[in-house]
């Protein structure tokens, strides 16, 4: 079973290559950004709380995280492996996947970090914004989400670094450039 975790900054390409990676090694692809929307859309609990959170720029709590992406992945059972794509973004959410996943014998294969320049990932954040209309892609909310990036979540690069499961991605070529060379990482871990 191949479990990937993609990492980067917001803007860094995360959802593009995640179902890019999904489609070419059928693996289920699990977006916390995309189930939290999906939740606040549907105006369920989660979905209200994690509203409040988002719409500051600021982390859900990993309680939140945790119990979702359970329930989620038990949805998923039978695939090839996973994809997760917006989680872990803490230390303490790399530790409940590892013990979600033991749970039911399997691990996080890999962890791709996709590094991206931070004048690159605020332009991406803010194109992004005009195309789609998401209330998070705007100036202020990318920079308080890019301070978060920095302070709260980086500390996953030495977790993963610690597991050796720890992959850089240079994030900055093209779109089909980044996959190649994602691709060839993974068959090397199929």
């Amino acid at each position: 079973m191949l479990n990937v975790v993609i990492f980067g900054a917001p803007g860094s390409g995360k959802g593009t290559q995640s179902e890019k990676i999904a489609k070419e090694f059928e693996l289920a692809h699990i977006s916390t950004g995309d189930v939290l929307r999906k939740e606040m859309a549907n105006e369920t609990e989660l979905g209200k709380t994690a509203k409040g959170y988002m719409e500051k720029g600021q982390l859900v709590p990993d309680s939140l995280i945790v119990d979702m992406l359970a329930k989620v992945l038990d949805e998923k059972k039978g695939s090839k492996g996973v994809i997760f794509d917006g989680f872990p973004r803490t230390t303490p959410q790399a530790e409940a996947l590892k013990k979600i996943l033991n749970e039911r014998g399997t691990d996080v294969s890999v962890m791709l970090d996709l590094q991206v320049e931070e004048q690159e990932l605020i332009t991406r954040l803010l194109g992004r914004g005009k195309l789609s209309g998401r209330s998070d892609d705007n100036l202020e909310t990318i920079q308080s989400r890019l301070k978060v990036y920095h302070t709260q979540t980086t500390p996953l690069i030495d977790y993963y670094k610690q597991e050796k499961k720890y992959i850089a991605v240079q994030g900055m070529d093209s779109i089909d450039d980044i996959f190649n060379r994602i691709k060839e990482t993974l068959s090397t871990w199929k």
